[in-house]
């Protein structure tokens, strides 16, 4: 571990230094990925962050948790469940596998409950980094005009540069998946989706209708980039997507939205501002024509998956198509899509969204 500069997890606002950990990997599934500090003393600080109940007992403390994550409370054989309770000397009651519900801390210090809570916490974090992401917000890109534009750019692509290593029809975008990526997101259970539709909705009432004047933004797709330093072996290529006003309007809009979700938790804080984007050409789809970019390469906690993946030759492309116009359009609603899945329109499926206008 970084002495000097420690990882750091933050939880209710408030941050710990994250202890170095032990993993072990068992063949059941229900047993898989035993975890616990072996030196948690974060635990042992006060916390006034936490709810904690008096009762005629003691003291209670109840935590939400998707059910998917409680085996990593409970641990091997409960092994896990009883260090914290014998450390803290509380009781923890978890729902059963596939029941919802709460987990219930009992204790008769109030120190106890706490430090008990604040583990439940740091583990619940820790593997929920590790789940693969479930749902991005974006903004789609369905428009007619940019949806015939993108099939335009790739076809003159393929009549232009298919003698390029690497070029052929596999590796485009499908025209009716076309979107702006804000963030990604990992929602685990039904109430983590209506979560996130009411702060979205948050967002709308604190500062989108601001930002918006409450009126679709009008966009202009135009211009091709490329993701990595080397355009003689490109695996991702985008359009890039601008303000018809020139003003910074959408690029201020995305951020703070960004900025207010990693706030909440809700998304993993790895850049402080969007790149915005909107992928037309990306080598995962040459084997896989559900891939969904660069984060099919990592999990939550930026732990790199290797995927192969054959590179193409971009040079003539972002020469040729630099200033390539696919069309304008007008954004106006920001969707929380699930990803691998499809609507009746060919798009991703939407769990909620807010509109501008």
């Amino acid at each position: 571990m970084e002495v000097l500069r420690p990882q750091l997890v933050t939880i209710e606002g408030r941050n710990y230094r994250k202890n170095p950990i032990q993993e072990k990997t068992y063949q059941h599934e229900e047993e898989d990925e035993e975890f616990y500090h072996d030196s948690m003393e974060c635990a042992d600080e006060p916390c006034d962050a936490y709810e904690v109940e008096q009762t005629p007992q003691g003291f209670r403390s109840t935590v939400s948790a998707p059910s998917l994550l409680y085996k990593h409370i409970v641990g091997k054989r409960g092994d896990t469940k009883k260090k914290i309770e014998m450390e803290t000397k509380t009781s923890i009651s978890i729902p059963k596998p596939g029941q919802d519900g709460e987990i219930v801390i009992t204790g008769q210090h109030r120190n106890g409950v706490v430090s008990a809570r604040t583990r439940i916490d740091v583990l619940l974090d820790t593997f929920r980094r590790k789940q693969p992401f479930t749902h991005f917000l974006a903004f789609f890109l369905n428009e007619v005009e940019v949806q015939e534009g993108f099939l335009k750019f790739q076809e003159e692509v393929l009549e232009k540069c298919s003698k390029d290593r690497g070029v052929d029809n596999s590796i485009f975008q499908n025209s009716k998946k076309l979107h702006l990526t804000i963030g990604m997101l990992v929602l685990l259970s039904e109430q983590e989706v209506q979560q996130t539709c009411k702060m979205l909705q948050r967002c709308k009432e604190e500062f989108i209708d601001d930002i918006s004047g409450g009126k679709p933004l009008e966009v202009e797709m135009a211009g091709v980039e490329y993701m990595n330093d080397d355009p003689g072996m490109v695996d991702v290529l985008y359009a890039k997507v601008h303000m018809k006003d020139g003003s910074n309007r959408l690029q201020e809009l995305v951020d703070r939205v960004l900025e207010r979700f990693q706030a909440s938790g809700l998304i993993v804080k790895e850049w402080s501002s969007v790149k915005l984007h909107a992928t037309v050409m990306n080598t995962l789809f040459r084997k896989d024509p559900n891939a969904e970019g660069r984060y099919n390469l990592y999990t939550a906690d930026g732990k790199y998956i290797f995927k192969e993946r054959e590179s193409f030759d971009g040079r003539n492309i972002l020469k040729l198509f630099e200033n390539f116009y696919f069309g304008s359009l007008k954004l106006n609603s920001i969707h929380i899509s699930q990803r691998f899945t499809v609507d009746s329109f060919g798009n991703y499926a939407s769990c909620g969204h807010v509109d501008f206008s």
